[in-house]
């Protein structure tokens, strides 16, 4: 088995315990949004994405839990799924332009 040279960073924040502890803060994030999202959302995460106060706790362990790039892929992937969920129901009442509470702003067709 070859060493790693002195001179090259090991990315611990990569690594499969890091990965899995990024995964379970993402996953207790988007547990708490999807439990309070009825709440008026009124902090800004990245890609504009909208959640209540009271999902705060967790969103500051996902940040810190996780890479900025990830959180950023998490939350316009999730974005990205809740548009497509929303296009694809049969509600009329929900066709047309999107209104508050809307969690994701950049989102908005």
């Amino acid at each position: 088995m070859e060493s790693i040279p002195s001179d090259e960073k090991v990315f611990f924040d990569v690594l499969h315990k890091a990965r899995q502890d990024c995964y379970m803060a993402r996953d207790a994030f988007y547990t708490c949004f999807e439990k309070e999202i009825k709440k008026n959302p009124v902090e800004i995460a990245s890609v504009g994405l909208l959640y209540p106060t009271d999902c705060k706790k967790t969103r500051a362990e996902y940040v810190k839990q996780c890479r900025t790039t990830w959180v950023k892929h998490f939350d316009h992937q999730y974005c990205a799924k809740k548009k497509g969920q929303r296009h694809l129901e049969d509600n009329e009442c929900r066709r047309g332009p999107i209104t508050i509470p809307y969690t994701c702003k950049s989102c908005s067709p």
